[in-house]
């Protein structure tokens, strides 16, 4: 699995929300548009806008939330799992991050997931990485 790309979009958008800029552009694959489905769902992300290059080239364009004075939203992550270093768990010993308030994105046989989702499916898998 692509779990480079994975660090790649978290990290493009982690460097975007710190600057004043609240707009990222990301390359559109299967990987992508599951991770970012899922970013969306969970309110991490504002907007999504498809745009197209040319035939062979796809472009996501997310919209992050905005901050504002009395909220400084943030995004953090941490990636777990790597190309030399697999995490595998059950669905009962999924970590919770932060007592339940961030989420843990699993590589299941379905798809990607939320750490609910896979609670509730009763589904393990690979754990990529955290956000809060």
């Amino acid at each position: 699995m692509g779990k480079d790309i994975i660090y790649k979009i978290i990290t493009s958008i982690r460097n975007v929300d710190d600057t004043n800029k609240r707009r990222v552009k990301i390359a559109s694959t299967n990987i992508t548009n599951n991770l970012i489905k899922i970013l969306l769902q969970e309110g991490f992300i504002k907007d999504v806008r498809k745009n197209h290059i040319s035939n062979k080239k796809k472009l996501l364009v997310l919209t992050l939330r905005n901050k504002t004075k009395h909220n400084k939203y943030t995004i953090n992550f941490k990636n777990i799992s790597r190309p030399g270093l697999q995490i595998y768990s059950n669905y009962k010993k999924i970590p919770r991050v932060l007592g339940g308030l961030g989420i843990v994105i699993l590589s299941t046989s379905i798809g990607l997931m939320t750490d609910k989702e896979a609670r509730r499916k009763r589904i393990g898998g690979e754990i990529l990485c955290y956000i809060w």
